[in-house]
């Protein structure tokens, strides 16, 4: 643990060295760049006024430029937004859009710790924050995010479980926007944020989670049903008592029992008989 935690320390300072000599550059252009430059001031005085319509560059506020004179970087870092001057033929330059960029992560099939095959996709949120990086030191900063992003996402849903896959979504996004945002600094990348939107199950497993969640239904139905039985067998067991300290009042309930068939308007009303009369009719 401590020659890890030792080798990231070791990464880190080298990457802030780098951060730093790029921010910070040695333009020393040499003696020929001296003669190259001071022939495109010639060039542009020779050429007055039309050249000066070539060497002034406009960038948006949500821009910014980074300009190389002769393959070096200027030293100032990026410059805008506003005006700024050029040289002709010795400098060129690169705009850098600072906005929040979003985009989709396409559907990646990823095989859980528990061996279920799923298809998730998501979407993420990212800037620019250090234009000088991200033009220095990757190629291309949009793709090499996105190629990264759908790596990451296979990466850590591969080393969970379908529930936890299933239930954690805000945990994943949160893990996989600081994974990203880490890897992504040396290329001057924020990761914002970063969105599960779609978890997709096999129909199969599909099938069988429904199954299994219509049997739990079932079964705490029948828990239920169960406890309401033991609710009114007290009930009646204590209405019971009720009735044997008067024995009038069992007449007078079926009496409203009848009234209650009669209100019905049915054709057909059955009479309930005591037991204890049925032996004086068979003993005549």
């Amino acid at each position: 643990m401590a020659d890890d935690k030792e080798d990231a320390e070791m990464k880190r300072a080298r990457s802030r060295e780098g951060q730093l000599a790029l921010e910070n550059p040695n333009t020393d252009i040499g003696f020929c760049g001296r003669i190259l430059v001071g022939l495109s001031l010639i060039l542009l005085l020779i050429t007055l006024p039309i050249s000066i319509w070539m060497c002034i560059v406009v960038v948006k506020e949500y821009q910014r430029a980074i300009i190389f004179r002769l393959g070096r970087l200027l030293s100032g870092g990026a410059k805008g937004p506003g005006l700024f001057f050029v040289l002709p033929c010795t400098d060129n330059f690169i705009n850098v859009d600072m906005r929040t960029v979003t985009f989709n992560i396409p559907p990646q099939k990823v095989l859980t710790r528990d061996s279920v095959a799923v298809c998730v996709d998501g979407v993420v949120y990212y800037r620019v924050q250090n234009p000088t990086l991200a033009v220095a030191n990757v190629s291309n900063a949009d793709a090499a995010t996105q190629l990264l992003a759908q790596t990451t996402v296979r990466n850590v849903l591969s080393s969970m479980n379908l529930a936890e896959i299933l239930s954690d979504h805000e945990d994943i996004a949160h893990f996989m926007q600081v994974t990203l945002d880490n890897a992504t600094d040396d290329w001057g990348i924020e990761v914002e944020r970063v969105e599960i939107k779609d978890v997709k199950l096999p129909p199969q497993l599909l099938r069988a989670m429904a199954s299994e969640a219509e049997a739990t239904c079932e079964a705490r139905a029948k828990v239920i049903a169960a406890e309401g039985e033991m609710s009114a067998s007290r009930a009646l067991k204590e209405a019971s008592l009720v009735i044997a300290e008067s024995p009038s009042a069992l007449q007078l309930r079926y009496l409203q029992t009848l009234n209650t068939i009669a209100e019905e308007k049915n054709s057909t009303i059955i009479f309930a008989l005591p037991l204890e009369i049925l032996p004086e009719f068979v003993n005549t």
